[in-house]
C-alpha cells in the first residue's frame, strides 16, 4: 500500500482537508470587490482638446495658474502654494514659474497645443508664469491683460510708514 506523500505520517497529528480556493463571503473569494454604479458614472475621463485659454491670476502673495477650455471648464490649475512653496516663497517669480510648468504639464496630458493667456493681478509672477508656458511647449496665440483698473472705486490700503 503506497502513502500519499501530502499525508501526515504520524497518526496522533488530525489530518487538514486541503483548501484550493478562499471561504465565500470574504474578499479574497471575490477576484474583483463590487464598484458602485455611482461612483463609476463620477468618473471622468480625459478629454482631448486642442486649444484652451490660460488664467494666470498674480497677486503680492501667491500667483494662480488656471488652464480651461474654450468654454471656461477647468481642465488644471496650480498655484505656487500648491507646488510647495509656504509664506513668502509664495509670492516669488520662480514660484509662479513652477506653478504654471505643473499647469501645462496637466493640461499637455489633456492634448492642449495652442493656449490663449489672460493674466490679471500685480503680483511679481506675471511674466513668469507666461514664460514658463511657453517653455512647456504651448502655442500662445495672444496674451491679454485683464487687471481690473477702478475708475475711482475702493479706497486703497493705507500707505506704509517704514
Amino acid at each position: 500500500m503506497a502513502q500519499d506523500p501530502a499525508a501526515p505520517t504520524d497518526p496522533a497529528v488530525p489530518a487538514v482537508p486541503k483548501v484550493t480556493e478562499a471561504p465565500s463571503g470574504t474578499a479574497a473569494a471575490t477576484p474583483e470587490a463590487p464598484v458602485d454604479a455611482a461612483a463609476k458614472a463620477r468618473k471622468k475621463s480625459k478629454r482631448l482638446v486642442v486649444d484652451g485659454i490660460a488664467h494666470v491670476h498674480s497677486t503680492f502673495n501667491n500667483t494662480i495658474v488656471t488652464i480651461t477650455d474654450r468654454q471656461g471648464n477647468t481642465l488644471s490649475w496650480a498655484t505656487a502654494g500648491s507646488s510647495g512653496f509656504k509664506g513668502s516663497r509664495k509670492s516669488t517669480p520662480f514660484a509662479a514659474q513652477v506653478a504654471a510648468e505643473r499647469a501645462g504639464q496637466a493640461a499637455l496630458e489633456h492634448g492642449m497645443k495652442s493656449l490663449e493667456v489672460f493674466v490679471s493681478g500685480p503680483g511679481p509672477g506675471r511674466e513668469s508664469a507666461v514664460r514658463s508656458l511657453n517653455s512647456v511647449g504651448f502655442r500662445i496665440s495672444n496674451i491679454e491683460a485683464i487687471t481690473p483698473i477702478p475708475h475711482n472705486g475702493c479706497r486703497p490700503p493705507k500707505k506704509r510708514r517704514v
